[in-house]
């Protein structure tokens, strides 16, 4: 069995930061052209090929799952917080969240059209991120699409003390060259459609990256 043991300091985590992160965090129409432009290309790709639900996972407020959902986007979240996700039904309560944890999903073989992994992943050591990619493989039907974004970095591991207003947090956070990403995602036998590299712009220490991928459609 792996250990997990890093999941409970992230939900305490994000509970104790959860209402300052709603605040504080842009919705995806504030964000930068080329990151709303691949979530824009995400929606339209899943939203065309109807294979089934998206799962925004890791949905913390539930701000990008209801940008999805504004698209036409069948979308629901999950995060492992569940003061993110009372956070998230009181913002959107006509939208579904619940509690959950990505490294064992509440949802069958086969069953999503596509799964967001935005900006989610990064606290996951790098030795338990082919859990997840597993996971998201497993959840996918075949043709179902994958958009992860996040951090990228140079092999980094980082220990934040305080966090959205300077609240005290323990979680940890790891920054992997995207190379590195991609070849992960290859070995949960997800196909890499494309990958786009942000680097940091005025004001900004950290490079950007997404990964778009799918499942491959059954012989």
């Amino acid at each position: 069995m792996p250990d997990l043991s890093y999941l409970a300091a992230v939900r305490d985590s994000y509970d104790t930061v959860a209402s300052d992160y709603f605040e504080r965090v842009p919705a995806p129409a504030d964000l930068d052209p080329l990151s709303r432009g691949m979530l824009n290309v995400f929606a339209e790709m899943v939203r065309t090929a109807r294979l089934g639900p998206v799962a925004d996972l890791g949905c913390g407020p539930g701000k990008v799952t209801a940008y999805l959902a504004e698209r036409h986007v069948p979308a629901f979240g999950i995060d492992l917080s569940p003061e993110m996700i009372a956070v998230a039904r009181r913002a959107y309560p006509d939208l579904r969240f619940d509690v959950g944890s990505m490294t064992s999903l509440p949802i069958g073989d086969d069953e999503l059209g596509g799964v967001l992994a935005y900006y989610s992943t990064h606290h996951t050591p790098p030795t338990l991120l082919p859990v997840l990619f597993g996971e998201f493989y497993r959840v996918l039907a075949p043709g179902g699409s994958l958009m992860l974004a996040g951090h990228v970095g140079a092999d980094q591991h980082l220990r934040p003390a305080q966090a959205y207003g300077g609240h005290p947090v323990s979680w940890e956070t790891y920054l992997l060259p995207p190379d590195r990403i991609v070849e992960l995602l290859k070995q949960a036998r997800l196909v890499l459609t494309a990958r786009l590299v942000e680097e940091p712009g005025e004001g900004a220490t950290r490079t950007f990256a997404t990964f778009l991928a799918h499942k491959p459609e059954r012989p």
